[in-house]
This record gives structure tokens, sequence and C-alpha cells, in this order.
């Protein structure tokens, strides 16, 4: 029986531009993203950023977006807008970012975006961990946004424009080099990998089908791995395959078998969480017991353990706590009971707590 799930949400790139140094009466920065996907359907979308912590979505007509998946952006969704772009274009090639985007926001203001980076220099991508959930007040899932190929917009040989109401306003800076270059603070990735760990959940639950000594199984878009000891089973790893790199949940104390776990025993281990190693670790811990016949399963994390690849990095993630330290604020908790009729009914809940 396992209780674990990660949705994967595809996006084919993702551009964040920040200008909070320099507010708008609303703003204070947009990320556009780009989609082509059976899901959404193919269509720009910019993420307008709010003073207030919340965000609203404009989207082109083509795209199809679930509003509750935007809990875990910010202080959550405030206003979804489908609307047409009068420019949308945002490609990645050798000499960077070459993004344009021109439409109306609510207030009816015309909101202009262009950077073109002409840069002949190598960039130097690395992996990232995005502190997506940070600010999230009351997530309904634990944000996995990992960012492959993942770099700034370089200040040298830049073209930078943000315009609102014909109001332009500068983009903020880096406060470090990076590869011994001026680097913008707005920063994209090719590569995005958006992963949604253990979304809240109500309902029932169904055991996987296991024959007796199997080690690895796949079922639909998961790989199981197993271990065994004598006739009782326990999970050792979980991978949800997807179209950019496999997103792993490896437990170094195997999860036992739910089902055959002893009324009022507990178990304690740890698990780790990973996908492309330049993105680095999510560690943590998880308990699970079985109280009068009510399984309570907990996950708790460390925060996010990063694999620098560089020295301007090391020194980022030590001024910046919040690239490391948000996970450890998320508790996930899990009750689940067996019905008279055979069948396991769980519900689940995520939490934020103070550090």
């Amino acid at each position: 029986m396992s209780p674990f799930s990660i949705d994967i949400e595809p996006m084919s790139r993702l551009l964040l531009v920040n200008f909070e140094k320099d507010p708008d009466t609303v703003y204070v920065g947009f990320e556009p993203q780009v989609f082509d996907d059976n899901e959404h359907g193919k269509g720009h979308l910019v993420i307008g950023w709010r003073k207030d912590g919340k965000v609203d979505v404009y989207h082109e007509p083509t795209l199809t977006l679930n509003a509750d998946k935007y809990d875990i952006v910010g202080k959550g969704l405030e206003n979804l807008i489908a609307c047409d772009f009068e420019v949308a274009f945002f490609e990645i090639n050798e000499a960077g970012v070459q993004a344009n985007y021109m439409f109306n926001d609510l207030q009816n203001r015309k909101v202009s975006i262009k950077i073109s980076e002409k840069n002949s220099k190598k960039r130097r991508p690395f992996g990232l961990l995005a502190p997506m959930g940070s600010v999230a007040e009351k997530p309904s899932a634990m944000p996995l946004v990992m960012l492959q190929d993942f770099y700034f917009v370089r200040r040298l040989q830049t073209d930078f424009e943000v315009f609102i109401d014909n109001v332009q306003h500068q983009p903020d800076k880096l406060p470090v080099p990076m590869d011994w270059t001026s680097m913008y603070f707005a920063r994209y990735s090719p590569k995005p990998l958006i992963g949604r760990l253990n979304p809240e959940f109500d309902g029932l639950i169904f055991p996987v089908d296991v024959d007796q000594g199997i080690k690895t199984l796949n079922q639909g878009d998961y790989t199981f791995d197993f271990s065994w000891k004598n006739d009782s089973i326990a999970i050792q790893k979980i991978s949800r395959v997807n179209d950019v790199h496999p997103v792993s949940i490896t437990f170094e104390d195997a999860f036992p078998d739910i089902e055959s776990l002893a009324t009022n025993t507990a178990k304690h281990g740890e698990f780790t969480i990973e996908a492309d190693p330049s993105i680095g670790t999510l560690p943590g811990d998880y308990s699970v017991e079985n109280a009068n016949d009510t399984i309570k399963i907990e996950l708790r994390f460390d925060g996010w353990k990063p694999r620098p690849s560089k020295l301007s990095l090391y020194f980022i993630y030590a001024v910046a706590g919040v690239f490391k330290k948000w996970p450890a604020t998320y508790v996930w908790t899990a009750f689940i009971n067996k019905s008279e009729d055979g069948n396991y009914y769980m519900k689940s809940k995520w939490k934020r707590i103070k550090i």
C-alpha cells in the first residue's frame, strides 16, 4: 500500500523577471511560462507577482489551467485571466534569453517585457530547487520546482525593458557577479520539472499487487523498488517517470507495508527526494504508526541540500537562506483507516511550521 504520489506539471520553459526595488503599484515581478502538452495545450502565460504576495495569471485562451493548483504559488491565486497577448515570444539560444511580451492587465494598462541577450560568452548553467513554496500560506501540496540548465540574464550586451502603463521599471540585479559577469536577478530554465508531492487527498487508496519476491514493479508512471524480509514487503524506492528526468523518493529505512503494521507499533526512518543530480537532494524523515488500527504517517524535511558547481553559488546559498531552509517548514500528515468492506480510506493534509 503506497500512500505517496508525485504529480508532474508539464512545462516547456520559464522566465522570472523581478523589479521589487522599483515596484509598480500592483506588481513586483512577472513570470512568463510556455506550454506545449496534452494537459495544458499549447501557449503562453504570464504570472503577475503582486505586492500583496498573491498572483494574477494572464494566459492565452488556448491553455487549459486548473486554478486550484496555484495555491502553492506565493500566497495563492487572486485572478485567472484569459487574454489575447499582442506579442508572446520566449526562446533560449546560445546567446541567452530572447523574450517579448505585450498585453493589457486587469486595469487595462499596457504591460511590455523585452529581453534580448547578445552575449557571445558561453553560459555556465546549473541546477536549482526553486523556493516557490517559501511564502505559500495554505499549500495543498509541496512544490518541487526543479530547474535544470538554470541561469541568470547577463547585464553586458543585453537589452532589457519592463514597462507598465508607459512607466519603465528597472529590473533587480544580482548582488554578486557570477562566472566573472554582472547579472540581472532575472533567471530562466529551458528544462523546468514541476512536481507536486503528495497533493492533499480525501478518499480511497488501493493496494499495489506484487507477487512474492518481486523486487521491481512498473505501474503506470511509477516504478516501485521493494525489499523483502521473509514474507514481509517494504518500499525501498518510488520513481515518478516523466519526459524530463525521473523524480524519486528513496527510503534509507524501507517504508513498511502498512497493511501488515501491527496495532500500537511505530516505525521511523529517513528518505531522500532527488531528480537530476545537478539539482541536489531533499532529505527528510518519516514516521508511521498504528494506533488502535488508525495508521498515521508524517513526513518532515531537513531542507534542500544543493550541489554548488561554482564559488558564487556557495555565497548566494549562504547569504540567502530561503533557498535551503524553506522545505523544512513543510509537514505532511496522513491518516489511514480500513473500512468494514476491506477498503482503505486516507485523509492527508499539509501545514507550514516555523523553524
